[in-house]
């Protein structure tokens, strides 16, 4: 069970995180609608559909992040948070601090991978 400073540090992390994903969501809408004025030469607008491309697929895996920091938070507020939703465990805080989106233990995590790499064929 984490103490209210580690519950307390952690929704602060998770809060300036999901902070600075949004600010960058926010300045990626501007930049698309720049992206949009026409090219007139047809290699400087296939650079820039390559640029656009790009961008969104940035944008698409923080907006993954950005939800998973939310329910983090939740998580947080539910006083779920640090419990492996695998076996009810801990998790420990180094591995917290590496990553508080986590909802798995070390343990039941690397066993999770182990089952989707034999799946896999790996």
């Amino acid at each position: 069970m984490l103490s209210m400073e580690d519950q307390a540090y952690f929704k602060a992390v998770l809060v300036g995180q999901l902070e600075d994903l949004q600010r960058k969501a926010d300045g990626t809408v501007s930049e698309l609608r720049q992206f949009s004025a026409q090219c007139a030469d047809p290699i400087d607008r296939s650079a820039l559909d390559a640029d656009r491309s790009f961008t969104l697929r940035i944008r698409d895996r923080e907006s993954r992040l950005i939800r998973k920091i939310k329910a983090a938070l939740r998580r947080i507020e539910d006083g779920e948070f640090g419990e492996c939703e695998m076996c009810g465990e801990d998790i420990s805080l180094a591995r917290l601090r590496a990553r508080p989106v986590t909802t798995f233990c070390i343990r039941c995590k690397t066993k999770l991978e182990n089952k989707e790499r034999m799946a896999s064929g790996f």
